[in-house]
């Protein structure tokens, strides 16, 4: 396996493999109805060659009529078990597909925020796709034909030597010529045709997907056609490195063809005078000669077979980068009232990405039920990062997040969603009914709490238009909503959550001043409600309500909690708050003006 694939490569399927959870059983079906499905091509071959031989004797036609049901009955086989294999190795493919793409997104779920912010959204997307496309065609496309062929060889030699050992042994090394030395020599070739044709799959992937996530900002940016060109561009290099890939499958024809001759020329040359010798009837010969011919119908497709080992080799080695190396340990188990007591202490907190920088430092808190917090801060200032390391999806750089005395990124995401709840400000909307968008944080909502979440989060009149009401469909990314619904949709998934503990980004974006304002004070205003809030907003107008306020502000290349107070003790105390407060009013004033 390493004259193609390399030991790394070979590691990765060993430890990828067990998650496509491979029936054994039907697998080994598929392999004994493609070995039958040959089997009955060599009877044909077989058959029909003494059939032929012994009809150019004129003998009586009842000595004829076993052959010629024989034909008909090899004939019909070959083609009913070729149907019912591919039927067999089909259904162990697909099934070992789904449930290598359902592992893959369990360890997803699993891994460091860090694992999958590294990569580009169409490579993200090319690993989950087609890589794992790949491995099922492993199945099907390598191993398959593989076992085929061995059973299959192994059955031809032995039948063959029966009759002439020599001729057995030049079918043997022809058979090798042809599904090893041709494939080995197919496969190191198309190596290189390999890593070109992913390279520029992932380009054609990552290029298409901008276009059709980011159409209306690149038509107004004006990078609408450099892209289209860039897909044209990945288009050609991906055509080049399949016709690159053509050249070793043609060299691997031909050995195949050269294989042949040298079975075909051997038998004839082997049995011809051992016919004359005697050792062999004359019936013998054909065959000798003809059953070769059958016999690499197996091998034939070894060459193909050889380069999806490398393809999915190389397909196994990308989903194990992003599955395995950054999986967090998380087998820390939260107290049994956490739920009904929940505390969320930050203490001495500094965030950051792994190998990154600190971004953020100085953070105390404890949020708890019948307190509400915010934090302000201009817009890249770190403090979506603080947010994730809150809820466990980034280590903590320095300080601690404790839930309930556990370490919240030691806790499993699951536990941690029942306590605490967090709607990130680019939180995805599915392409399905309204309902199961908000099945998402509770899959118990019903249909009469859909209207009742919705309204509370300001859809109500929305919802009442809708003519399919909660089965309403929705586009993927919430295309059919403008950015305020989006954003009230995402809060309706948020309160459809029952964790006690709620952590918002920017909740009030993309809606009118007033209308945020509004928004921001009820989700702060918490003091009589078994409910806790941390929200993060830019805007500081409308956090009167919040128990304390946290500032954020830059200095020395690190961001830092500045002031904390209540909204009328930062007024007092805080410059930037105050003139921050006074522009905001300003703004709104001239936009009610306008």
């Amino acid at each position: 396996m390493k004259l193609f694939v390399t030991a790394s490569e070979w590691a990765a399927l060993k430890k990828v493999l067990p998650l496509l959870e491979l029936n054994k059983r039907q697998f080994a079906l598929a392999i004994l109805l493609g070995s039958l499905g040959l089997g009955a091509s060599l009877g044909l071959a077989a058959t029909s060659a003494w059939l032929i031989a012994r009809a150019s004797q004129h003998p009586p036609v009842l000595y004829l009529t076993m052959a010629t049901v024989g034909v008909r009955f090899f004939g019909i086989s070959k083609a009913l078990l070729r149907y019912v294999q591919r039927l067999a190795s089909h259904h162990v493919a697909m099934g070992g597909i789904a449930a290598l793409r359902s592992n893959v997104y369990r360890k997803l779920a699993g891994a460091k925020t860090s694992t999958l912010a590294g990569l580009k959204r169409g490579d993200l997307l090319a690993r989950t796709g087609s890589d794992v496309d790949a491995l099922g065609d492993l199945l099907v496309k390598s191993v398959l034909p593989l076992c085929v062929s061995l059973v299959v060889g192994i059955g031809t030699v032995a039948g063959i030597a029966i009759i002439s050992v020599p001729a057995a042994v030049v079918l043997a090394v022809a058979l090798f010529l042809s599904g090893f030395v041709g494939p080995v020599l197919t496969a190191r070739h198309a190596r290189l045709g390999e890593i070109a044709n992913d390279q520029a799959r992932l380009g054609l992937v990552e290029s298409t997907t901008t276009l059709l996530t980011n159409s209306p900002e690149l038509l107004v940016s004006g990078g609408y056609q450099q892209v289209r060109d860039d897909i044209s561009a990945n288009e050609s290099r991906l055509i080049k490195s399949r016709d690159k890939a053509a050249k070793p499958a043609a060299v691997a024809a031909a050995i195949d063809q050269l294989a042949i001759g040298i079975a075909v020329t051997g038998a004839i040359l082997i049995g011809i005078p051992s016919a004359e010798a005697g050792l062999i009837s004359v019936l013998s010969i054909a065959i000798l000669t003809l059953v070769p011919l059958a016999s690499f119908e197996s091998t034939s497709e070894l060459a193909a077979a050889a380069v999806q080992l490398v393809r999915s080799a190389r397909a196994a080695e990308r989903i194990q980068q992003i599955i395995e190396p950054d999986t967090l340990v998380k087998d820390a188990q939260l107290p049994a009232n956490a739920a009904q007591e929940p505390v969320l202490e930050v203490k001495n907190l500094s965030v950051g990405w792994p190998g990154g920088p600190v971004i953020a430092s100085g953070l105390n808190l404890t949020l708890q039920p019948g307190r509400s917090f915010a934090l302000v801060g201009p817009s890249g200032i770190g403090k979506t990062t603080l947010l994730y390391t809150l809820v466990g999806m980034l280590e903590p750089v320095a300080g601690s997040v404790k839930l309930n005395g556990v370490n919240v990124h030691k806790i499993r995401g699951e536990e941690v969603g029942k306590v605490v709840s967090f709607t990130p400000e680019d939180a995805h909307i599915f392409a399905t009914s309204v309902i199961e968008n908000l099945r998402v944080a509770n899959p118990r909502v019903t249909p009469e709490e859909t209207a009742v979440l919705l309204d509370k989060a300001g859809l109500g009149t929305w919802f009442k238009h809708l003519h399919e009401q909660e089965n309403t469909v929705l586009g993927s990314g919430g295309t059919s909503l403008s950015g305020g619904e989006r954003r009230r949709m995402l809060l309706a998934r948020a309160f459809a959550n029952q964790a006690p503990l709620m952590l918002l980004d920017e909740p009030g974006e993309h809606l009118e001043p007033a209308t945020a304002d509004a928004l921001v004070t009820d989700l702060l205003s918490v003091r009589d409600e078994q409910r806790g809030t941390l929200l993060v907003s830019h805007r500081v107008s409308a956090l009167a309500a919040a128990d304390q306020i946290l500032v954020m502000s830059h200095e020395d290349g690190v961001t830092t909690i500045s002031a904390q107070g209540t909204h009328e003790e930062l007024l007092a105390s805080c410059d930037s708050y105050r003139h921050a407060c006074e522009a905001e009013s300003a703004a709104d004033e001239a936009l009610l003006k306008g």
